[in-house]
């Protein structure tokens, strides 16, 4: 059964969360500070977890921020902060998703199974799909590996990485990207993928540094540039 840890201290919420996820056929298990939620993340890293950013002794910023050193599965944020400075921060570590409080459990529960469908596609079955030489993509598993080292990526950057690598040299605008890399873009913007970009750069280069995977194309988007075999 897929397994949603619930990070909420708002024991109201956490209760109808709860109530909703369970209906729908989900197990739960729910933590109302963020430190005793952060240690059972990283022991027995879950389906999916909704991440609540007003946290007693870890913030949920934090708990992302942590989180993400040693798991990428996905992460919707639940959240009363609006401000696009807390959205970009988000995106940057590696959050999936978010859903903004007052919102209609039924609501959530139709965000968890689509970012869920993001995770495991039903009709793809294929682990280990290669389109460049060294870089492997397990579409089931949203993992990446390049010459053998795990790229640990967000579902953001996965997506990304999975649009580009399969098409070398092709340029796609940002709204493409947007349009091909994620199902749902209600919390996602061109400025975003930017960010996104960066952060993808750096995990690739990290393990190649001599070669720079995405080209840049001034005014118009990304382009993915597979090193010339010889």
């Amino acid at each position: 059964m897929t397994r949603i840890v619930i990070v909420e201290d708002e024991l109201d919420i956490a209760s109808v969360v709860q109530d909703y996820l369970r209906h729908a056929g989900y197990e739960t298990v729910h933590f109302a500070d963020g430190q005793s939620a952060l240690e059972h993340i990283i022991a027995s890293p879950p389906d999916l977890t909704l991440l609540d950013i007003m946290l007693p002794r870890l913030d949920g910023i934090e708990v992302l921020r942590r989180a993400r050193e040693h798991t990428s599965h996905p992460i919707i944020m639940l959240t009363a902060r609006i401000e696009e400075v807390d959205r970009l921060l988000g995106l940057e570590l590696g959050a999936d998703d978010y859903v903004c409080k007052p919102f209609s459990p039924r609501e959530l529960v139709a965000r968890v199974r689509a970012v869920l469908r993001r995770t495991v596609p039903p009709d793809d079955r294929d682990q280990s799909r290669q389109g460049t030489p060294g870089l492997v993509l397990d579409d089931v598993h949203w993992r990446a590996s390049l010459e053998g080292t795990p790229l640990n990526l967000t579902r953001r950057e996965f997506g990304l990485l999975q649009v580009l690598s399969r098409h070398p040299g092709r340029i796609f605008s940002r709204a493409r990207l947007l349009e091909l890399a994620y199902d749902d873009t209600m919390d996602v913007t061109e400025r975003a993928i930017d960010s996104h970009v960066k952060n993808l750069r750096r995990k690739l280069g990290a393990v190649t540094p001599s070669h720079d995977w995405i080209r840049s194309v001034y005014g118009v988007g990304f382009a993915w540039e597979a090193p010339v075999q010889g």
